[in-house]
């Protein structure tokens, strides 16, 4: 799994894990608007932009490396912040691997199985192709708020993306649940949904809530699913208070 470490001046280390269909790219309006200079460890999870030759298998799998990673760039626990697919991640390697996550912040986390996901798996090969074409992944890329500086980016990380990949991350992404040693987690949980997201997407928020004693739970005004990218400045104050938390 490839993926960027910057060194910052400040002692907090933070794992940024971005959703499906884009890359670590996602998170720099958000990083640009940082002031504390944490140290950045920022992956392309498997399947995605600079990781694409290796196809997305799994959320454990894709969990282990994750581990891997933090052991591998990390003196000791992290901060850990995902969305969306990232956000389940962050979630599942928070409640099963707790000693290298100090806090996480889960941004638009799925965490209620859909029903007839094999339906809507199906649907979603047939269509897959399209990905690769601009007009459609330029449509993909408005609804996830992608800015147009980044549209190169997304278009590039959207044709990358092997129908293996989709169909593997969506499938996990749609089956998710709240993860059984999540309410057990004892570091700080942030988290975060916006309040023009779908109904899910609430309900997800708050169940993640209810099941962790403790955990902060915000619904973020005026903001759809893309809250980082749709108000980095906002996004980064937040995540700066609670980085200073504790």
């Amino acid at each position: 799994m490839y993926a960027s470490v910057t060194n910052g001046r400040s002692d907090r280390t933070v794992l940024l894990l971005h959703g499906g269909g884009v890359g670590g790219w996602m998170w720099r309006p958000a990083i640009a608007e940082l002031r504390s200079e944490p140290t950045l460890i920022v992956p392309d999870l498997p399947g995605h932009d600079r990781s694409s030759a290796t196809p997305y298998v799994s959320h454990a799998q894709t969990v282990r490396e994750l581990a891997e990673l933090i052991e591998r760039h990390a003196d000791g626990p992290v901060a850990v912040v995902g969305f969306s697919l990232g956000a389940q991640l962050a979630a599942l390697l928070a409640a099963e691997r707790p000693e290298l996550v100090d806090r996480v912040a889960v941004v638009s986390a799925q965490a209620e199985p859909t029903p007839a996901p094999g339906f809507i798996l199906g649907l979603l090969g047939v269509t897959a192709p399209l990905a690769r074409r601009r007009w459609f992944a330029t449509l993909q890329a408005r609804e996830l708020f992608v800015p147009a500086s980044l549209l190169d980016d997304y278009l590039r990380t959207s044709a990358g993306v092997s129908r293996a990949t989709l169909l593997a991350a969506v499938g996990e992404n749609l089956r998710f649940t709240v993860p059984p040693g999540w309410a057990a987690f004892p570091g700080r949980a942030l988290i975060l949904a916006g309040a023009k997201e779908r109904a899910v997407m609430r309900r997800s928020a708050r169940r993640l809530a209810e099941a962790l004693p403790g955990s902060e739970l915000e619904i973020v005004e005026s903001c759809g699913h893309g809250i980082p990218l749709q108000r980095p400045d906002w996004f980064a104050r937040r995540l700066e208070r609670w980085l200073a938390e504790g």
